[in-house]
């Protein structure tokens, strides 16, 4: 297990982000109850991006996140890569940095301004680009998960275990996908209508499929961007990746190769499988690129094709 930066014990640590999570989960479920009055969408809304929007909210949850662990932790070497602050600028960010946090303070900004129950709050510690410590929050479930090497576990708020019941050794027809509510494309619907899977699940933020996962509900998400198209970011995945692996989990790009962080502009490009057994995976990978290279159609989209000679 990844010693922790000097002087920082995992115990406290632990207890200090529990504390600061459900606090955010105030300012998060705050919001939601006035967003219920279309009245209100207006006044939280703090852009005009219908495909990246920004609310108050995020704002709001981004500045508690980052005040609280400056505080807490004055002189520690690590740094803060946070989706609202590279919206900003992100100059003041050293990406070389061995220790980083990486912290979406609301993932699923549509769904939440859409009145949904699926969005999430994810933080991720990153060592030399890999995560290591992850916390998904997920307000309107009660839900707290916490991943820290090979261990996790989720909670409520009263301090009650969440248990996993992650599914295993199943084939891919057998089992149910969690795909985007928002962020579907036609060669994402193409593929999943190709693999016919035995059931479709639809919802927000990454952080909600991958908890689905870990709950039993769901056994695997794709996520697929275009060449060329908007794709997620580092602070996207980064803490649904720990919980997921601590699980028992994988997550790679259609080739099994490992998520890299702290690349240009933080993207996540491509298609990205995440499942529920790593010991499947590499042959859930396999067989869905068997799929897309029998569809030209796929083929071309994802620009897979071999160059002709």
């Amino acid at each position: 297990m990844i010693k922790l930066p000097s002087g920082i014990e995992i115990e406290k640590l632990i207890d200090d982000l529990r504390i600061l999570s459900w606090e955010a989960s105030e300012i998060l479920i705050y919001y939601a109850q006035i967003l219920k009055d279309s009245n209100n969408k207006s006044n939280i809304l703090k852009n005009d991006n219908i495909d990246d929007p920004v609310t108050l909210a995020d704002l709001k949850v981004n500045e508690k996140i980052i005040e609280n662990l400056n505080k807490k932790y004055i002189g520690v070497d690590w740094e803060i890569l946070s989706e609202e602050n590279v919206k900003i600028s992100s100059e003041n960010f050293d990406i070389n940095s061995d220790w980083v946090w990486i912290l979406d303070p609301l993932d699923g900004t549509k769904d939440f301004i859409q009145g949904t129950e699926n969005y999430a709050m994810h933080l991720a510690l990153n060592y030399k680009k890999e995560p290591c410590l992850g916390i998904v929050l997920i307000p309107e479930r009660n839900e707290l998960w916490f991943a820290y090497g090979d261990k996790v576990w989720g909670e409520n708020r009263n301090g009650t275990r969440i248990e996993t019941k992650i599914s295993r050794n199943k084939i891919l027809k057998e089992m149910i996908l969690a795909t985007s509510k928002n962020h579907r494309n036609q060669t994402l619907k193409n593929l999943i209508q190709k693999i016919n899977f035995k059931k479709v699940s639809i919802m927000g933020s990454i952080g909600c499929k991958i908890a689905s996962i870990l709950r039993g509900e769901n056994d695997i998400y794709i996520c697929l961007s275009l060449p060329m198209k908007s794709c997620p970011k580092d602070w996207d995945f980064a803490a649904p990746e720990v919980i997921l692996k601590a699980a028992g989990g994988a997550i790679t790009n259609l080739n099994n190769e490992e998520l890299i962080y702290n690349q240009t502009n933080f993207d996540q490009k491509g298609l990205i499988i995440a499942s529920s057994d790593k010991k499947t995976h590499e042959i859930i990978c396999n067989q869905i690129r068997e799929i897309i290279e029998k569809d030209e159609f796929l083929l071309n989209s994802l620009n897979l094709k071999e160059p002709q000679e």
